[in-house]
């Protein structure tokens, strides 16, 4: 097993970054690196998410949600070709801050027999999570910003 984690603090509430999180038709127009996502995000149901990563080509998988807590955490598992063999279970938790504001923890747990053969590709995914926290803040907390001004009109 292997398991890689970063964390972002985003000045928007859970449920702004929830709902940012959770739309999947607008990840392409923000997300640099789950650029294509779709499906329904309820436990059970299957996705289809195309990642681009830095330096490999893009890959789509067809992971299954096992967890879809609103503003509290998203986790789907995606494997490739059969079980025992390469497993990756996604997670996004998010806290509230005291103060205002998300902690998100982005981490992935990888495991099967392939894991040892993809230590250098699983170790540079933890930049593409963290260009997806950079861009997850970015429009978290301008769209938040939007709403707000659009609430004291």
């Amino acid at each position: 097993m292997r398991e890689i984690a970063t964390v972002v603090d985003i000045a928007a509430a859970p449920g702004h970054v929830w709902r940012i999180l959770t739309d999947l038709a607008g990840y392409e127009e923000w997300n640099p690196f789950i650029r294509e996502a779709s499906g329904e995000v309820s436990p059970g149901r299957r996705l289809r998410l195309r990642v681009f990563p830095g330096r490999r080509r893009p890959m789509t998988y067809r992971p299954k949600v096992k967890a879809a807590v609103p503003a509290e955490e998203l986790r789907w598992r995606g494997r490739t070709l059969m079980p025992g063999l390469f497993t990756g279970e996604h997670r996004f938790v998010l806290t509230d801050l005291d103060g205002g504001g998300t902690r998100v923890v982005q981490s992935e747990r990888f495991t099967g027999v392939l894991v040892p053969f993809l230590r250098r590709s699983i170790a540079a995914t933890v930049a593409d999570f963290d260009a997806l926290n950079r861009a997850l803040k970015k429009r978290a907390e301008t769209t938040e910003r939007r709403a707000e001004t659009a609430h004291s009109l």
